[in-house]
């Protein structure tokens, strides 16, 4: 029972590791804020870019003007939900030195601890780390900070990406929704009966 108690002890402890706490989860990268409204930042993102995710029709994504430090990027917002309200902020700086990496690297652990998970390659091509959090909403953010010198299957160079993952789901939820909601009254239709031009059994025997 003792023994019990200590391995439960150490995974709770684990998973705060693992999990930063409501008041650390962050929220804005440059100008960009998870939450807000893309309205609001009309004058650093290009509007007439904007495109569905592939496999997430709900999400849009917009990219962003050059700012200063910040070569390129992507915002990407809710259409069902909240209509306009940031989920995802994915930003590539304009520095590509691994120098610049692991100087920002040490900046982040010190202001939101170590991450949680390295999600790059386990040759380190494509270094990347991760970390997780749980917001005052309750809704679980992740960050994931990457350097890339030599996989061009990857975006090369460093970037970073701050995701709000309960905002995300919650979006797809109300977009299913009304999706099946609108098949639904489909279904329901009084649609006429039409006649194929076919009798007997030439309307079931496959040919």
């Amino acid at each position: 029972m003792k023994k019990f108690i200590i391995i439960s002890l150490n995974l709770a402890a684990y998973a705060v590791c693992g999990i930063g706490l409501a008041g650390e989860a962050p929220h804005q990268i440059s100008v960009f804020d998870l939450g807000k409204n893309i309205s609001e930042f009309k004058d650093y993102v290009i509007m007439e870019t904007a495109l569905p995710i592939r496999y997430m029709e709900n999400i849009e994504e917009v990219e962003i003007k050059t700012l200063e430090g910040i070569k390129s990027g992507l915002i990407a917002y809710a259409t069902c939900t909240e209509s306009g309200k940031i989920v995802r902020i994915k930003l590539k700086y304009k520095d590509p030195s691994k120098k610049f990496y692991e100087e920002l690297l040490k900046k982040i652990k010190n202001k939101f601890g170590e991450p949680g998970e390295y999600s790059g390659d386990p040759f380190h091509i494509v270094l990347s780390w991760k970390w997780s959090f749980v917001n005052q909403k309750n809704e679980r953010i992740t960050m994931t900070l990457q350097h890339n010198s030599l996989d061009t299957e990857e975006k090369l160079g460093n970037s970073i990406k701050l995701t709000n993952r309960g905002a995300m789901a919650d979006d797809l939820k109300c977009y299913r929704e009304k999706a099946l909601d609108q098949r639904q009254k489909l279904r329901h239709r009084d649609w006429k009966i039409i006649t194929p031009g076919l009798s007997g059994w030439d309307m079931y025997v496959p040919r």
